[in-house]
């Protein structure tokens, strides 16, 4: 092989590599995309400023956008007011709070799962309840 192969070879490779991988803005994009998906169909209420733990039956990480936690019928979105960016679909939020109330004043550890390394924070924003329309009969 010769310099001039390797070299090729190597950029070659590289900008696969970078093509392969999406941009911060167009990984945000997706996440609106997702999170509109997720709350088609359903009306936003009055924002609430916390929620009871115990009610919280899943969280959802939306890339770079937002929490969905849901709460019986109802999916609260929540779009931190710190650290968005740091949202990956993959990682694991770690909540530790005083009460028995997950609150806007409240931060989120994210942990990547293979490695148990923290990858980042976020500072919890209000609640914004997403509810299906009762049906027209």
């Amino acid at each position: 092989m010769t310099l001039r192969t390797i070299l090729a070879s190597a950029a070659a490779v590289a900008i696969a590599a970078t093509a392969a991988q999406a941009s911060p803005a167009d990984r945000a994009a997706k996440g609106e995309e997702k999170l509109a998906k997720m709350i088609e169909g359903r009306v936003a209420g009055t924002p609430v400023r916390c929620l009871p733990m115990h009610q919280i039956r899943s969280s959802r990480i939306i890339d770079r956008t937002a929490i969905v936690y849901e709460v019986g019928n109802t999916l609260y979105v929540n779009r931190p007011r710190q650290g968005a960016v740091s949202l990956d679909r993959d990682d694991i939020l770690v909540t530790r709070t005083s009460l028995n109330q997950l609150c806007n004043v409240d931060i989120v550890r994210l942990v990547d799962p293979t490695s148990h390394i923290e990858s980042g924070f976020v500072s919890l924003g209000d609640f914004v309840p997403y509810k299906k329309p009762p049906k027209a009969g």
